[in-house]
């Protein structure tokens, strides 16, 4: 079904953008033809879905790789029968199939949800979560991420990057285009070779500028359905054990998350800004569970 989404999302997409850019070449005087606007049109589509979706496919392979999961296939002690026994309750509950579960070593206690669909995801633990934490809170943790495979949100944050990308890459190919434009009618012994550096130069600078504020709304979303899973596992596991759990959080020294693999964290770990961060701060998510129900 989120399949289906992502194709009608990217027509309309198209449509959408057709429409704004004909409005802006129209007010800033850009001439191209109605062939290289469609091939442009399909061009950035492609560029800027293809990426975010073979990442998708590969998801579970590279958070595998990057970290250096292990996935149970027996398991060895109580507390990972515990881990195994408590997803697979939770995805009964849910209604999808029982995913992989997998623990990898490190110091930082964290856990990550991946893969292309509800019916092949992989849930991941630090062996310092799964060893430091109480039973309650590791509830609360596995709830969380549990819910983010039910609602769908690899699928939905892969869907939004392929639009933004669109739009990335074909309004500051308009920009860059208006400005060789306007350029070459001003000074026209500045000759081709001028022209095209001129437009490669202002088409890397804005999509650098178009990819900052891209960020900031990829980033706006993933802190939203942050808030949506710590809802999910409280719904699944109790208000209770969630709060516990990122108490817990809490409680540790922060760790950056490599960059391309933070969204997919239960704690992101710090930026700068709020703007740029893919998770709220842990403060703010505590205090908007303690708002659930009352």
């Amino acid at each position: 079904m989120r399949i289906l989404l992502f194709i009608l999302m990217q027509v309309a997409v198209l449509i959408l953008v057709s429409i704004v850019g004909s409005v802006l070449m129209t007010i800033f005087g850009v001439r191209i033809s109605s062939g290289t606007y469609t091939g442009l049109l399909i061009m950035c589509a492609i560029m800027g879905c293809v990426g975010s979706v073979i990442s998708l496919f590969m998801s579970k392979w590279m958070c595998k790789r990057a970290y250096g999961v292990q996935v149970i296939t027996a398991p060895r002690n109580a507390r990972e029968q515990f881990l195994l026994n408590t997803i697979a309750q939770q995805a009964r509950r849910e209604g999808f199939a029982m995913p992989e579960v997998g623990i990898y070593e490190s110091n930082d206690m964290n856990a990550f949800a991946t893969g292309a669909s509800k019916d092949g995801a992989l849930v991941a633990v630090s062996s310092a979560l799964l060893y430091s934490m109480s039973e309650d809170e590791l509830r609360g943790v596995l709830g969380h991420e549990m819910s983010h495979i039910a609602n769908g949100d690899m699928v939905t944050m892969c869907l939004l990057q392929g639009v933004l990308n669109t739009f990335v890459y074909f309004f500051s190919y308009l920009v860059a285009m208006a400005v060789s434009q306007v350029a070459r009618n001003n000074d026209e012994e500045g000759g081709n070779a001028g022209s095209f550096l001129l437009f490669h130069l202002v088409n890397t600078v804005f999509q650098i500028i178009f990819g900052i504020l891209a960020n900031i709304i990829l980033m706006w979303f993933s802190r939203h359905r942050e808030y949506r899973a710590d809802a999910g596992s409280a719904a699944l596991e109790g208000r209770d054990r969630m709060i516990a759990a990122l108490q817990a959080l809490q409680r540790q020294p922060t760790m950056n998350q490599p960059g391309q693999f933070q969204a997919l964290c239960i704690n992101g770990g710090g930026n700068l800004s709020e703007l740029f961060m893919s998770h709220p701060p842990l403060a703010k998510r505590i205090a908007a569970l303690r708002q659930l129900n009352g």
